[in-house]
């Protein structure tokens, strides 16, 4: 058995039988998606070898230029329809009901800065040098959610889970860089902001669809998502502050104890129990009192959609639950990602961390 190679880079599929004399051998000519294979089951004339050889350069030739018009053809057809115009009726032939719907919509959000125009003029009485500050938040508020509303409207509509993921790992870089800017004073700490709240969130996130609490769909996983990553952002910010803090006033105190050979774990455990008491009891508080005091916001945006309040309840102690671990969780995780930069490899404090105010 001979196997003759001929390469071309054309797609065809071609199988050819030719039988030949003495004894009913045959040969199969195969022409495929990979180069040109010729199998000769018999090999009694070469001559048949190579006139099929030939032909199948030729069947290779003509199947090329029948690709090439068919495709010079195919692209021609692409913009065959294709009329320039001019950029006024190209903008007459937009449909901006959308917009007007919407500038419809803001006139009540407008309507409410009256309150925030009274807060500015409070501050102007008392001296409190806030008004500016007061307007520039509200109007970055303003604009913010207006392009995440556009945001999140293209995103419900497409209905994908990369634009899920892709929102999500947005929203916790933004956490991190917010959470990194309050504890400015530990090393890479937006970094280990960033790697702690995603480890919280991450978790809770996947027991939460493990659990088929809600369905796997941007109008329901980014809200809770936004939830779980927006309240570790705050206590991951308020653990790491606290911790530098905390060392920095009690340098004394972790310095004999490394000196008495433990470790800097067991060094600083008061200061880091002090941090994750302070920074998780607001979210401790929160649990306590939710139903009393105000409503969620998970729970009151189901009522007002329609959903029964029993439902509204049950979603919102399941979205509780998780929220308080997902901040446990990101909390924790950043008192151990800061010990390498407090700490030296010779188990003494970082003198730079902590002379800074």
């Amino acid at each position: 058995m001979r196997k003759y190679s001929l390469k071309k880079s054309w797609s065809c599929q071609l199988h050819h039988i030719i039988r030949t004399s003495g004894g009913g051998r045959f040969l199969t000519l195969s022409l495929s998606l990979s180069p040109i294979h010729i199998l000769l089951i018999s090999s009694r004339n070469i001559r048949i070898s190579y006139q099929l050889s030939q032909m199948a350069s030729l069947i290779s030739a003509t199947a090329q230029n029948h690709t090439d018009i068919a495709q010079s053809n195919f692209i021609q057809g692409l913009f065959a329809d294709q009329v320039l115009v001019s950029l006024p009726e190209f903008l007459a032939n937009m449909d901006f009901s959308w917009m007007v719907d919407f500038l419809k919509g803001m006139v009540k959000p407008l309507a409410a800065t009256v309150v925030v125009f009274l807060a500015v003029a409070l501050s102007y009485v008392e001296k409190l040098g806030l008004g500016r500050e007061m307007i520039y938040s509200i109007c970055r508020a303003f604009v913010q959610l207006s392009i995440i509303g556009f945001v999140l409207q293209f995103i419900f509509t497409r209905d994908n889970a990369v634009w899920i993921v892709l929102a999500y790992l947005f929203m916790v870089t933004v956490a991190g860089y917010t959470a990194g800017q309050r504890a400015k004073h530990v090393p890479r700490g937006k970094y280990v902001a960033g790697a702690s709240i995603l480890a919280g969130t991450s978790i809770t996130m996947f027991l939460l669809l493990v659990m088929r609490v809600f369905p796997f769909t941007p109008r329901y996983i980014i809200p809770v998502a936004g939830m779980m990553v927006g309240n570790s952002m705050t206590v991951t910010g308020v653990t790491m502050k606290r911790l530098r803090d905390d060392i920095r006033t009690q340098m004394n105190l972790v310095e004999t104890a490394l000196a008495l050979g433990a470790t800097p774990r067991q060094a600083t455990m008061q200061q880091v129990k002090r941090a994750l008491v302070i920074s998780l009891s607001p979210v401790l508080d929160n649990a306590k009192t939710v139903g009393l005091i105000s409503l969620p916001g998970a729970m009151t945006g189901l009522i007002m959609g329609g959903a029964s309040p029993l439902e509204a309840i049950q979603l919102q102690i399941v979205v509780m639950n998780f929220m308080i671990g997902a901040t446990t969780v990101s909390s924790i995780s950043s008192t151990y990602l800061c010990w390498p930069s407090f700490f030296t490899k010779a188990y003494q404090l970082e003198a730079k961390v902590f002379t800074s105010e």
